[in-house]
């Protein structure tokens, strides 16, 4: 079985046993999580999509805190003297789907 999901602003396809970074949840390593919006399910072929879908993604928070790797925008203006550096590192969660019911 087959499902789109929608965590945190984002859709991940994903099937039963999938490991997968998502945008940072809340939560410890370990806690069990679901996930109710549903966007479409694919079960041995028939499509449900949109209202009709009826499923739940449930999953295994692997690892709670994940850091990705560093960004930096670097602006600067030739010639003024002006230059300026900012940066980050974008938080991720590491899931493991168990089922999808």
């Amino acid at each position: 079985m087959l499902a789109v999901v929608k965590i945190a602003g984002q859709q991940f396809k994903v099937k039963a046993g999938d490991s997968l970074y998502v945008p940072h949840i809340e939560g410890k390593s370990g806690d069990k999580v679901e996930f109710a919006e549903v966007l479409l399910t694919d079960d041995a072929g028939s499509l449900t999509i949109g209202t009709g879908v009826k499923a739940v993604v449930k999953a295994e928070i692997l690892s709670d805190l994940i850091q990705g790797d560093k960004v930096i925008a670097f602006k600067m203006k030739r010639r003024k003297g002006f230059r300026k550096k900012h940066g980050h590192r974008t938080h991720y969660t590491h899931i493991k789907v168990i089922e999808i019911a």
